[in-house]
């Protein structure tokens, strides 16, 4: 993985401007910022919920054999700028708590709203995984997956 950093540029703080990559690419849908086992929000703290839309990334990255050093791309959509804005010192230190300090390319977006109610961020991932590293295409993603036998989304 390579971030790119054209020369004439300003550095940016906080995400990349790109990235190159080569490897077992993973999608990750959009995690807004709730306990996914009961799919309630433990906080309407912004902050909170991007703690924990973060920490759920994280956990779907685990069931590829991915780790968050290999996002390659984030896409922040958020129901109120000024909201985010006001938030960035806070939100960067969650960020580095939970991703670390890797740095992907990031787009942020305001809307109107989201489809889950009480939600103020939701936040979508790509990650890759270089070849030779980690354990990617494990069986249950392509198969079966226990998670969703049952529910007529495994095929």
């Amino acid at each position: 993985m390579e971030i790119l950093q054209p020369v004439r540029w300003k550095r940016p703080r906080g995400y990349s401007h790109g990235v190159v990559a080569r490897g077992t690419w993973v999608f990750v849908a959009g995690m807004v910022g709730w306990d996914n086992a009961c799919e309630e929000f433990d906080s309407l703290d912004f902050v909170d919920q991007a703690r924990r839309a973060l920490e759920n990334i994280v956990a779907v990255l685990e069931e590829a054999g991915a780790r968050p050093e290999h996002l390659v791309r984030l896409t922040w959509y958020v129901t109120d700028r000024d909201e985010y804005l006001s938030s960035l010192e806070r939100l960067g230190q969650v960020y580095r708590e939970v991703i670390g300090r890797h740095y992907p390319a990031m787009s942020v977006v305001e809307v109107k709203g989201l489809v889950e109610p009480g939600a103020k961020v939701e936040i979508e991932a790509t990650a890759v995984i270089p070849d030779g590293e980690g354990e990617p295409g494990r069986p249950a993603v392509f198969g079966e997956n226990r998670n969703t036998h049952g529910r007529g989304e495994d095929t």
